[in-house]
């Protein structure tokens, strides 16, 4: 069967996906489903054994077939016995290009168009999403994960094993440290991010990440019978990411490298070079090789600050400029019939859920659905103050602000002038609509969109057409509760299954000025070690609560007349707030969810949280005397230790001067 599938999906110049001849305004055929190349096959044994590779920030020209100053001599070799994809598109950062592959779904239909999933933030892949794994294990496959997934983690429903991977090992944030595992969220938000299936693999950390993947794959495909199940296994490696770090063997080779941060980028994906090598060779020698497919694909283009380069594209990563959105990708496969190709046919990263499961021997019932300035400036059509871009045929349409847009060859990555980023960047501040013929202009250089309106008013058209199924972003704000100090000093899921969910339906902007965030996370700290009254409790139903966003102002039943005084966090500002509460009674929880009577949460100072938020007592008061004791109590302390200090210091200083006059009498 394998054999036949392939032979298809040579003969459609990549994977059945028949771009070649694709009509720019009709809907995009990925969209209708597979191609019916896979249709009419004769039944055989066992569909292929399918890897798919993923790499992190790798930049355009950082492969030996790209690049003159990164030496990939495995992938090349892959890649030249393969079909090289010259025409790949992808997302411009990490988390929507990942749920493109494992959705098929655009992610204007995920609500994931917006950014990353940020570690505390309570998101995830959509539920209602049935993902290319869950289509394999369907079709008879088993299905493993290793490596990054950065596709939220905040409930266990989230997690690789809850969306179609029997097996799971890696990390579940956007960045870790490659040795100790640790990722951090801004300041003082650090916590341990190394997982098996479900459970923290605090056993596992110090080996470097791309040869501890490495070894797992290898173990998945040494345990595994070839002949008795096909199997899936998703490698997604978190190299190149940064931080820049790598073994001192892989850094030597490139020691006449003169730019710090390319040397070790490049050590980097040497590292990764020789992983897929040994997975290689693993894969040959289990038996396993004759009948596999083998894609790469990178995430996003390459960041020239952290060493990596896209030239010569326009562009880095998290742009919509070719650096940004086209990726490296290739196939290799024993069963292809046409090798040693390079294809410029249009590919984008969802086309792989349909093309795969119609490779495993799927029909087009399990990939339905599926997608494979002014504005005047839009003719009425399309509003082009939106960041938005569309590939058609020849040409690309751009809108909106597309991102940093200058050409950064790599001997002038993070060490040359700072003037030189700005040469051809906002040259036209006020434009909001481009258009290049990419066939003939693959850098990007001439913008022909006054030349042709009528080419810019189909895509503008098209844009329409799709955008008109979009769903609203999801975006909500960060849970406090997802504090790894909360948790053991690890990432894990911290909503329960049974909580519901409350999406933020748009997006509020994020405080980025970690200078001001830290200062006042430092002064809450600060009040926080001078409450006399200390206590936390989670707030069942009888909790009234008032939620504007991210900052919540609660009242709670609680027995007699009392005030309280909290801090709420709201988009990084502490604010203070007094509510008095009414008597009744309450039912309060510590973080574990036991059930407290509330004189155990006042005398242990136990954590509470509410759905939307947490919240930390700082004073509880019952009358104003015992408030002023307290006071007292503090001025009298401060004053003995002031005293203390001058007393200490006068000693001193009487003590020098007698030394002094004994020294000159003698």
């Amino acid at each position: 069967m394998a054999t036949t599938a392939l032979t298809g999906f040579s003969m459609m110049s990549l994977l059945s996906l028949g771009y070649l001849t694709w009509d720019m305004m009709s809907p995009n055929q990925v969209e209708n489903g597979p191609d019916q190349t896979f249709g009419d096959r004769p039944p055989v044994p066992q569909p292929p054994h399918i890897i798919f590779i993923m790499t992190d920030d790798q930049g355009f020209n950082d492969i030996g077939y790209h690049s003159s100053d990164i030496r990939t001599p495995a992938l090349d070799k892959l890649a030249a016995d393969g079909v090289k994809l010259e025409s790949y598109y992808i997302q411009p950062i990490c988390t929507p290009s990942r749920s493109q592959l494992i959705t098929g779904r655009y992610q204007i239909h995920t609500g994931l168009q917006h950014s990353i999933i940020r570690p505390r933030q309570p998101n995830c892949l959509p539920f209602d999403q049935v993902t290319l794994p869950q289509r394999l294990q369907e079709l008879g496959y088993a299905t493993h994960m290793v490596g990054k997934w950065h596709l939220g983690f905040y409930k266990k429903e989230c997690l690789p094993t809850r969306r179609g991977f029997d097996t799971y090992f890696g990390s579940l944030t956007g960045s870790v440290n490659y040795y100790t595992y640790d990722s951090c969220d801004g300041p003082g938000m650090c916590g341990f991010d190394l997982h098996e299936g479900e459970s923290v693999a605090w056993g596992q950390g110090g080996k470097y990440s791309t040869h501890l993947y490495t070894q797992r794959v290898r173990k998945i495909l040494a345990t595994h019978d070839p002949h008795s199940q096909p199997l899936f296994i998703f490698l997604s490696f978190q190299a190149v990411h940064t931080p820049l770090q790598s073994p001192r063997e892989y850094i030597y080779p490139y020691r006449g490298l003169g730019n710090v941060a390319r040397r070790k980028y490049a050590a980097m994906v040497s590292a990764v070079d020789e992983a897929v090598r040994n997975i290689t060779y693993a894969l040959r020698k289990y038996d396993y090789y004759q009948n596999s497919v083998i894609i790469f694909s990178t995430d996003n283009g390459g960041q020239p600050l952290s060493g990596g380069s896209n030239w010569p594209l326009r562009g880095r990563k998290g742009t919509y400029w070719e650096g940004g959105v086209r990726g490296l990708g290739f196939v290799h496969s024993p069963l292809l019939r046409k090798k040693r190709r390079v294809s410029k046919a249009l590919v984008h990263i969802t086309d792989w859920y349909p093309t795969l499961v119609a490779l495993a021997g799927g029909n087009e019932s399990l990939t339905e659905g599926v997608d494979g300035g002014s504005l005047q400036k839009g003719y009425g059509i399309w509003n082009t103050a939106i960041q938005a871009t569309i590939r058609a045929g020849d040409w690309k349409l751009l809108t909106g602000d597309p991102g940093y847009g200058d050409w950064t060859p790599p001997q002038m990555l993070p060490g040359f002038p700072g003037s030189w980023w700005n040469l051809e960047r906002h040259t036209e501040p006020r434009k909001s609509v481009w258009l290049f013929n990419i066939s003939g202009d693959p850098y990007e250089r001439f913008d022909l969109s006054e030349q042709r309106p009528d080419v810019v008013k189909q895509l503008l058209a098209r844009l329409v057409y799709y955008n008109r199924t979009a769903v609203p972003v999801r975006y909500p704000s960060e849970d406090l509760r997802a504090d790894p100090h909360l948790n053991g000093g690890a990432w894990v899921p911290w909503v329960g299954d049974e909580e519901e969910d409350s999406w933020d339906s748009f997006y509020q902007k994020k405080n980025k000025d970690w200078k001001k965030k830290l200062k006042l996370s430092k002064s809450s700290k600060g009040l926080k070690k001078i409450a006399t009254h200390a206590a936390a409790f989670f707030a069942a139903a009888e909790t009234k609560c008032n939620a504007t966003h991210n900052t919540s102002l609660c009242s709670a039943t609680l027995g007699g007349s009392v005030y309280i005084q909290v801090m709420a966090n709201a988009s990084g500002h502490w604010l203070t707030c007094k509510k008095q509460l009414p008597t009744g009674p309450v039912q309060v929880f510590t973080m574990k969810r036991e059930k407290v009577t509330m004189q155990e949460a006042l005398r242990n100072r136990t954590e509470f949280f509410i759905h939307n938020g947490t919240f930390k007592i700082t004073n509880v008061e019952k009358n104003d005397s015992e408030n002023i004791f307290h006071i007292w109590i503090i001025i009298f302390v401060a004053v003995g230790v002031l005293v203390i200090v001058v007393m200490i210091s006068s000693c001193i200083f009487w003590g020098v001067r007698r030394r002094k006059k004994s020294g000159s009498g003698n």
